[in-house]
């Protein structure tokens, strides 16, 4: 059944941007979770944002050198915005490899967005910023996100195409892209400098905040960082 499941299906994701997509979902998740000081996984805001920090730096070098639809030139299209919208708008959506050219544009304005979000959330930490705009931010990011989600259910709905399960499988069905075919994995210099892109990103995190993966309440870390001061 599993070799009959792969004839019929192609390879469009790769393996380390699944990993990304889910581990950022899951770092937005606790990090809106943990926001209020009552909360019982408050100490872990910190460190759900740096390792958003972390999958961030990732993500902006998988796509220079990753998989074949990971890289920003495969879907970073804005002349093709319009004839997509047009598409949408008469009814006729068109089913895409990678992401779609609005997809494309939401990727770019998520990432943009969750950065700015981390730094305005790194300067509240350290006493520059109020943290009221670091949560306008926030809220900001949460609207993004769910306007994301959304177009993800419509166009699922629109094209008959489960976009969820390709991201967790990284398959997409062939009767439904005639003629398409498996995407170019990374290589393994491209998985090394991935890895070295996390590593490297981690250490300088922890040159800033040696604390920064550590659990703890707001208030020691605010401590911690008056004291290196």
């Amino acid at each position: 059944m599993a070799h009959s499941d792969r004839a019929e299906t192609f390879k469009v994701w790769d393996a380390p941007l699944r990993l990304f997509h889910w581990l950022l979902v899951a770092a937005i998740a606790i990090a809106f979770l943990s926001s209020e000081g009552d909360s019982p996984i408050a100490t872990w805001h910190m460190v759900a944002g740096w390792s958003a920090a972390v999958l961030i730096a990732f993500r902006l070098v998988w796509g220079l050198i990753g998989g074949e639809h990971a890289r920003f030139a495969d879907f970073v299209r804005p002349s093709a915005i319009a004839s997509h919208v047009r598409k949408l708008l008469v009814g006729r959506p068109e089913r895409a490899i990678g992401h779609n050219p609005l997809g494309g544009i939401a990727v770019i304005a998520l990432l943009g967005l969750t950065g700015i979000v981390l730094w305005s959330g790194i300067t509240v930490a350290a006493g520059r910023m109020d943290e009221d705009l670091h949560e306008v931010l926030a809220y900001g990011l949460l609207v993004l996100v769910g306007i994301h989600v959304g177009a993800v259910l419509l166009m699922s709905l629109l094209t008959r195409e489960n976009l969820v399960r390709a991201m967790i499988g990284g398959r997409k069905k062939r009767d439904l892209h005639p003629g398409a075919r498996d995407a170019r994995a990374p290589g393994v210099f491209a998985m090394l400098l991935g890895l070295v892109a996390i590593v490297l990103t981690s250490l300088a995190i922890l040159q800033v905040d040696p604390t920064a993966f550590s659990p703890q309440h707001r208030e020691a870390h605010h401590d911690a960082h008056d004291e290196r001061d």
